[in-house]
């Protein structure tokens, strides 16, 4: 009997604490852990990027659909837009019907057609199978030599036409002749389009020799879309002669915006309308975030 007593007792007793240590955590203010603090700030970490790069990604949709509309609306722009498709349709139709005529002699170099009667059928299977890897090839080596050789004047002006919609103005260097614009365009456009390509060529060949081959792919896919969409937002940096490292870390912290602005360019046929006019969208995000962000600061004081 006097044993349960005490046990009620002592139960009371350690409601009673627990129950005025709650009163008083709510008197001073709860304050969590060490521990439960590092899990709620990492939680709001998460929540804050996962945020971030929904917000990024939806950025990039909105910009490439904009400038769409204001190239479409804007003559000069419709023009030059309908130049660069051209340009690469016409590079790569050239490339891929030179595959076509040739596949057999190209096929040669790889293997020689077989005297078996049985391997013929193989060796002509092969052979297609190398068309349409070579074309893949084609038509990344064709954007290539259309980005250099022409789209890379096509959008700087394009880029300079909006910039000038804008703000009135176009912010670059005084006093350069075309010819030395021209040079310094395919010096900042080399490395900018070179990558990209090597990249997805390496990955091209990953998906071919490895069981990884799926997965491969959407990383391609991906990679692709992001690298697009930094070949134009990188015009009016460029444009501006701002290091091409700062450049690359510009790509790197925007990533999920230029995945954004780039998933347009994975829907096929459709694809290549995006990519015309891609530069007006981009020069457009560069202007509003970039600079507005520069001239708020300017106006802060900061």
């Amino acid at each position: 009997m006097f044993s349960k007593r005490s046990k009620k007792a002592k139960t009371r007793q350690c409601f009673e604490r627990l129950t005025l240590n709650c009163v008083q955590r709510m008197r001073l203010g709860w304050q969590p852990s060490p521990a439960a603090a590092r899990g709620q700030r990492r939680r709001r970490a998460a929540d804050s990027e996962h945020a971030g790069a929904r917000m990024g990604l939806l950025q990039g949709l909105s910009y490439n659909l904009r400038g769409l509309s204001l190239g479409l609306k804007t003559p000069k722009l419709l023009l030059l837009g309908l130049i660069r498709f051209a340009a690469v349709i016409f590079i790569t139709i050239l490339a891929v019907g030179f595959i076509v005529a040739y596949h057999l002699q190209l096929m040669d170099l790889v293997w020689s057609k077989p005297a078996n009667p049985w391997l013929v059928w193989l060796w002509h299977l092969v052979a297609w199978l190398l068309v349409l890897l070579l074309t893949g090839v084609a038509a990344l080596v064709s954007y290539l030599a259309a980005q250099i050789l022409f789209s890379v004047l096509i959008m700087d002006h394009m880029s300079r036409i909006t910039e000038k919609l804008v703000t009135g103005r176009v912010q670059a260097p005084a006093h350069v002749n075309v010819i030395r614009r021209f040079g310094y365009l395919i010096r900042q456009e080399t490395p900018r389009a070179v990558i990209p390509v090597l990249l997805s060529l390496a990955l091209m060949v990953l998906a071919w020799a490895t069981p990884l081959g799926p997965f491969v792919t959407i990383l391609l896919a991906v990679t692709a879309a992001a690298f697009l969409a930094w070949d134009s937002t990188d015009l009016t940096p460029a444009r501006r002669m701002v290091p091409f490292q700062k450049r690359l870390l510009f790509f790197r912290q925007t990533f999920m915006f230029h995945l954004g602005f780039g998933l347009l360019f994975l829907i096929p046929f459709v694809n290549i309308v995006f990519l015309a006019f891609a530069p007006v969208g981009a020069t457009l995000y560069y202007i509003e975030t970039r600079d507005g962000a520069s001239r708020a600061m300017k106006g802060t004081g900061a």
